[in-house]
């Protein structure tokens, strides 16, 4: 394939605005801790210490903060249990659940090119 033919073929399959939106949503998933905090609730982790538990290196301090950021992009919510004392769970939305999915291959890739 030409250069030009391959670069019009690139330009094709991805778009200015594709590559804007693409980027914007690859970063919101690879900001530091976010992906291995998906990964944790996909597994079951559902209370804050087995979150952070699950996350080798993880502050609870990121922790919240990422939670935070996560419910406020609707991948995360958030279940007070009014019981003494007060307990919180989190769980992954059908959008997270989905995402999480999304995930998946990449960490497939990582297992396999692995040094």
């Amino acid at each position: 394939m030409t250069s030009q033919k391959l670069a019009s073929h690139r330009s094709a399959l991805i778009d200015d605005t594709t590559c804007r939106e693409a980027t914007t949503g690859l970063e919101f998933v690879g900001r530091r801790w976010t992906g291995a905090i998906m990964l944790a609730l996909g597994r079951g982790a559902s209370r804050f210490a087995e979150i952070e538990a699950a996350v080798d290196g993880l502050s609870a301090r990121m922790l919240t903060a990422r939670l935070r950021e996560l419910k406020v992009h609707g991948v995360v919510e958030r279940d007070v249990i009014p019981t003494t004392p007060v307990s919180v769970r989190y769980r992954l939305t059908p959008r997270g659940r989905e995402l999480l999915a999304a995930m998946q291959p990449l960490v497939a890739y990582h297992m396999r090119w692995r040094d």
